[in-house]
């Protein structure tokens, strides 16, 4: 199978696995952030590629618990991790940079220390959009159907988390270049967001 083959087909795959539909949003725009933050770096573009498209596969309903219990338990990371060498394999992608885009998968959250550059580009990416007007937007959008999210407080409180810390831990000097207007959107909108009375507990 061709690159554009496997790509297509993943692609489509991740179209109809990705429930809620707005889960899928997600993918396409963390792939153009990799590209943005790798110009000019030397890297396995069919890795990263691979890995944007099936990190998230375990937080799909369908692929996820649906029990409360075990979805509070349950590892997303972990379970994509299993999924991606069959799926990847079925789809034509390349026998031998399997193994590299589990590992990007593995360490590809803000917590993590990634041992590679497909890893750091991945990383960087994915703390990018929690950053500025996509993490207004795939946050609030979890209110009432995330056990994490159940109030504007409780969503606010994570945005807040996200300013403060996040930035801090880019590594690759385009990723920190593209967050300074991330950063400063979100910070104007807890901004606004406490100065209307958002945050407060009782909401």
């Amino acid at each position: 199978m061709r690159q554009n083959d496997f790509r297509k087909t993943l692609v489509e795959y991740i179209r109809e696995q990705a429930k809620p539909v707005d889960k899928y949003s997600h993918q396409p725009r963390l792939y153009e952030l990799t590209r943005r933050i790798g110009a000019g770096l030397h890297y396995d573009d069919d890795v990263v590629f691979a890995a944007v498209w099936l990190h998230d596969l375990g937080v799909f309903v369908g692929h996820r618990p649906e029990e409360p219990a075990a979805l509070a338990a349950w590892d997303c990371v972990a379970y994509a991790m299993r999924q991606a060498p069959e799926v990847l394999a079925r789809f034509g992608f390349p026998a031998a940079k399997i193994p590299a885009v589990v590992e990007v998968i593995r360490t590809h959250q803000p917590h993590c220390e990634p041992v590679s550059l497909e890893g750091d580009i991945m990383r960087d990416a994915d703390m990018l959009e929690q950053l500025g007007a996509a993490t207004i937007l795939r946050t609030t959008c979890k209110i009432g159907r995330d056990t994490r999210f159940q109030t504007f407080p409780e969503v606010l409180r994570i945005m807040q988390k996200n300013a403060e810390t996040l930035p801090g831990r880019l590594k690759l000097a385009g990723a920190r270049k593209l967050a300074e207007p991330r950063i400063q959107v979100l910070r104007d909108f807890l901004a606004a967001a406490e100065a209307e009375g958002c945050t407060a507990a009782n909401e």
